[in-house]
C-alpha cells in the first residue's frame, strides 16, 4: 500500500474556508501556461484532504487500500473531484466579482449536494442534534464535506460578500477575507504581496532613471 504523499503537506490552505482550499488546489489557477495541478493521483487526493482535516490518518490508510483493489473506481472519484472543485472555482470566482454564475457550474454543485446529503444522518446529541456525514468508508467520503463549505458560503450572505480572489495575477486563489475593514488583497502578503511590492518597487525605479 502507498504511504500517504508528503509533498502535499506543504501546500499552503490559505482560503480560510474548507472549499475555498479545496478551490486552491491549482497553482497558478488563472494561468493556462503556469498552472500546476496538485491533484495528480487518488492518493493525492486522500493525502490532501489528511492535511485538510477531512480525514485522519487510519481513514486516509484505509481508502488508500481500498482504492488499490478498486484503481477504475479510485480514478473516476478524481475525476468526480476535479470536476467538482472546478465548479467550485468558477462559481467564487464569479461571485467574487459580482457576476452571476454558470447553470452548469450550479448543476454539477446541485447534484454533488445531493449525493452528500444522502451520506447525512441527523444523530443526537446533548441537549442538541448534529448532521454527521456517514459514508462507510467510500472513496469519494472527502467530497460532502467540501460540498458542505460551499453551500454554507453561498447561502450566508456575510460570507458570501467576503470572498475574493488573489489580486497577484495569475494566481487567482480564492480566499474569506476576515480582515475588519475588508482590506485582504493577496493570498499571501509573503507571497503574491511581496511580488507586487516588488514589481512596483522596479516599475518606480524604472521611471526614476
Amino acid at each position: 500500500m502507498s504511504d500517504i504523499n508528503k509533498d502535499v503537506h506543504k501546500h499552503d490552505l490559505l482560503g480560510g474556508r474548507l472549499c475555498l482550499d479545496f478551490a486552491n488546489t491549482v497553482s497558478w489557477h488563472d494561468s493556462s501556461e503556469k498552472s500546476q495541478e496538485l491533484l495528480t493521483s487518488y492518493e493525492k487526493l486522500v493525502s490532501w484532504s489528511l492535511h485538510a482535516n477531512i480525514l485522519k490518518k487510519q481513514q486516509s490508510l484505509s481508502l488508500l487500500k481500498k482504492a488499490e483493489s478498486q484503481p477504475s473506481k479510485a480514478k473516476e472519484v478524481l475525476q468526480q473531484a476535479i470536476e467538482l472543485r472546478e465548479s467550485i472555482y468558477q462559481i467564487f470566482s464569479l461571485v467574487s466579482n459580482n457576476e452571476t454564475p454558470s447553470s452548469k457550474d450550479l448543476s454539477i454543485l446541485n447534484e454533488a449536494l445531493g449525493n452528500a446529503y444522502g451520506m447525512m444522518r441527523i444523530v443526537p446529541g446533548e441537549n442538541k442534534f448534529s448532521l454527521e456525514f456517514f459514508c462507510e468508508e467510500a472513496l469519494d467520503e472527502m467530497l460532502p464535506p467540501i460540498v458542505q463549505s460551499a453551500i454554507e458560503i453561498l447561502i450566508s450572505e456575510k460570507e458570501l460578500s467576503r470572498v475574493k480572489k488573489c489580486e497577484g495575477a495569475p494566481c487567482g486563489w480564492l480566499f474569506l477575507d476576515t480582515s475588519r475593514n475588508r482590506s485582504r488583497r493577496w493570498c499571501s502578503m509573503e507571497d503574491c504581496g511581496n511580488r507586487a511590492k516588488a514589481r512596483r518597487h522596479y516599475k518606480k525605479k524604472g521611471r526614476q532613471k
